[in-house]
């Protein structure tokens, strides 16, 4: 019997589900309340790093302030049917304006690394036509900077699936070697 890709995924699913079970009972005692083991901190080596990780399009917002052009993202979100509930990124989580209380929370988790993305129209609002954005500049440098202060080791992602929309329109995204 041949199996179509829909009840391949299916099955598929099923034993991540029950993986899932079979992991969380390894860990939670028959009754469901008590642990049998507690991981802790300390049970890793000092250079073990635990982080957090975000992406700049689904956590900065500030969408068009300070020089940021649109993104291929804004453009795709603002198009009428594009996402169900017609949400976009415009205003996130607002770690724009918030990255200090964000960072300050991640402190107080005892995170010791982030990685966070970079979003291109953010630092080069024209894509490789324009000039560099410095309040772009100043804002990714303000977050290394602070990280830093609090002991939480930054780790950058160039690029995390947005870029200027003047590109996508000018060259048809990375399929066209011009953007690449």
């Amino acid at each position: 019997m041949k199996m179509g890709t829909k009840t391949k995924n299916s099955y598929f699913i099923c034993l991540l589900l029950v993986l899932q079970q079979v992991s969380a009972y390894s860990i939670i005692g028959q009754g469901g309340n008590e642990l049998e083991e507690e991981v802790k901190r300390s049970e890793f080596p000092d250079s073990f790093l635990f982080g957090t990780s975000t992406s700049a399009y689904q956590i900065e917002g500030a969408y068009i302030e300070e020089g940021r052009s649109l993104s291929n993202w804004d453009v795709f979100s603002h198009t009428n049917g594009s996402i169900t509930n017609g949400g976009n990124g415009d205003v996130a989580d607002d770690h724009y304006h918030r990255y200090l209380e964000d960072i300050d929370i991640m402190a107080s988790l005892g995170v010791n690394a982030y990685r966070f993305s970079i979003s291109w129209s953010r630092l080069l609002p024209r894509g490789k036509l324009g000039v560099v954005n410095p309040a772009g500049i100043k804002f990714y440098n303000n977050i290394i900077n602070n990280l830093l202060l609090k002991g939480v080791a930054p780790f950058v992602t160039i690029h995390h699936n947005d870029y200027p929309q003047e590109l996508e329109d000018r060259y048809g995204a990375w399929l066209s070697p011009l953007m690449q």
